[in-house]
């Protein structure tokens, strides 16, 4: 049985719709004894994950998952972690991160994951903003010499374990780890984690300022059923492939919790450098069922020969981290036969707008307001925009803080309060909904570019420039003009093949006047080899407009 019933009861229509979600967990729900362990003793034999990299497979069952995170969980809290201790991770994609988090959640210690792209001032930051007390680091790459480093200036961490290696003044995770029992109840002495306790903390992008820390309970991982459920429409039979690195939101998301609230089985690989060959081999090679990938990953598939592989096995695709351009929905949809179904949420929530099993998704539409949350659009004075207008987009917190949204903004009050005021939590995107109830994202609310006084959105533009054969990659901003206030501009990767020349900016200009309206067309073009991008691979816009 789907592990989540237990813990929530849906309210579907005679269409077989999702229009209501009841809550009903125990204060005392915690996801590694309730869940993990649940399926690893019920269902043992039940596929949990089947993981792989360039060189080697391995296949967990849930009680593989529920032995090895008891087995570290015994270690860990040798070591002296207890509940409520901040412990950050940079595991990228190895399979020892899922053990290693879910000994976390049943020790009730707060799991920090990060990226392996951090620098040594990335992680001073992290670790000092968040008061960690332990790292529990990969051996593989540069990150751990640049954690060294680190750790030097951070007065709150006691501990530092190496993954996969030797490293001098680190623990040996694999050497110690297994001298220890591969059994751990939940506690019974009043130290159990409870369901509204802190359980898991991501720093957000930081595309304008220094990251803040996003706070999530325990509970954030049940509003996770709907992700996997009625978005990604993960199976007990089914293989779900989700393309994110475990220090990115993202990964909640798609690697964990709502795939084994279901019973899925979640596929991982773990590779060096992305190459869309080799992705679309392993999802030849397994059968994967189900797959999620942010727009940035579908178009550089749509790049490769998409005739060379089998994707047979696909049922059902999905996207979020950044809207979807319309060239990218059809190109997969003529390989595949398959409709992009897009979604919108943050590091701070769950999915929160999506084109939900059942829905007819409109071309660039993220979907609707899924039924946890209460969506507003709002304008500047706070009121609720009419449709066709733009609005930020709001989530109704008037009657109680709903699962899945952030506790808090951790030890950042300001922020917290500056954010949920109001009785709404602001996410600070702006969209607009359509006679039907479709939300289009238009941007960040620091995005919007303002022309001669025109409000124009950046992804419109950015999706007609994406079906320019020249480009690769843009980005849209606003640059500052003595007359107009401000004017668009264009920062351009070209795709292989193509030369900057004033020709081609010419050409381009003149493609974005004939399919829309020609305020919009960017007066000033920039060709770039990359754009610069936050490490978890958002572009920064705050850097193209200063430059």
């Amino acid at each position: 049985m789907e592990r989540y019933k237990y813990f929530l009861s849906e309210r579907i229509d005679e269409q077989g719709n999702l229009i209501g979600v009841d809550y009903h967990a125990p204060e005392t729900y915690n996801f590694g004894f309730d869940v993990v362990d649940w399926y690893g003793k019920n269902e043992p034999q039940r596929r949990a994950m089947i993981w792989t990299d360039d060189a080697e497979e391995r296949i967990f069952t849930f009680a593989d998952i529920m032995k090895q995170s008891a087995q570290t969980a015994n270690y860990f809290k040798s070591l002296g972690i207890v509940k409520g201790d901040r412990v950050l991770l940079v595991l990228r994609r190895h399979w020892e991160f899922w053990v290693v988090a879910v000994a976390l959640h049943k020790l009730g210690a707060i799991a920090i994951p990060a990226t392996d792209q951090l620098k040594e001032k990335d992680i001073v930051y992290r670790c000092n903003a968040a008061g960690v007390k332990a790292v529990v680091c990969t051996a593989v790459g540069d990150v751990i010499g640049e954690a060294t480093a680190a750790i030097e200036k951070c007065d709150t961490v006691e501990l530092r374990i190496a993954v996969r290696g030797d490293v001098a003044g680190w623990r040996s995770f694999a050497d110690e780890v297994k001298g220890f029992a591969d059994i751990y109840e939940r506690p019974t002495d009043g130290t159990a984690p409870m369901r509204d306790e802190l359980m898991l903390m991501y720093f957000t992008s930081g595309t304008t300022a220094y990251p803040k820390i996003a706070a999530h309970e325990h509970s954030y991982s049940l509003a996770h059923f709907l992700t996997a459920k009625w978005w990604h429409s993960v199976k007990e039979d089914g293989l779900h492939f989700t393309v994110a690195d475990m220090g990115w939101g993202k990964a909640a998301w798609g690697k964990l919790y709502g795939q084994w609230l279901c019973g899925g089985c979640i596929f991982t690989y773990d590779f060096d450098r992305f190459d869309q060959d080799k992705l679309l081999d392993k999802i030849e090679k397994y059968r994967v069922t189900t797959f999620c990938a942010p727009p940035t990953i579908y178009r550089f598939m749509i790049k490769a020969d998409l005739s060379k592989h089998d994707l047979s096995s696909l049922k059902y695709i999905t996207t979020a981290g950044e809207a979807l351009n319309p060239e990218v929905y059809n190109r997969m949809n003529e390989a595949t036969g398959l409709g992009i179904m897009e979604g919108f949420g943050q590091t701070e929530t769950t999915l929160t707008i999506g084109n939900l099993i059942g829905s007819i998704p409109k071309l660039g539409s993220m979907g609707k307001p899924t039924p946890i949350y209460d969506i507003r659009l709002v304008n500047r004075a706070g009121e609720e925009v009419a449709a066709g207008e733009t609005g930020e987009v709001c989530i109704d917190i008037s009657r109680g803080r709903p699962y899945g949204l952030l506790k808090e903004y951790y030890r950042n009050p300001e922020e917290t309060a500056r954010a949920m005021r109001d009785g709404l939590y602001h996410t600070g995107d702006v969209a607009w909904r359509d006679e039907d109830g479709y939300m289009f994202f238009v941007g960040r609310t620091d995005d919007i570019i303002k022309s001669s006084g025109y409000r124009i959105g950046p992804f419109e533009i950015e999706s007609v420039l994406m079906e320019h054969p020249a480009v690769t990659e843009c980005a849209v901003t606003g640059a500052p003009d003595p007359v107009r206030g401000q004017v668009v501009k264009a920062t351009i990767v070209l795709t292989k093949g193509y030369a900057p020349s004033e020709e081609l900016k010419k050409e381009i200009q003149t493609y974005v006047k004939n399919a829309t309206a020609p305020y919009k067309y960017p007066r000033i073009v920039d060709f770039v080899d990359e754009l610069p991008k936050t490490i978890s691979g958002k572009i920064r816009r705050t850097e193209l407009r200063e430059n």
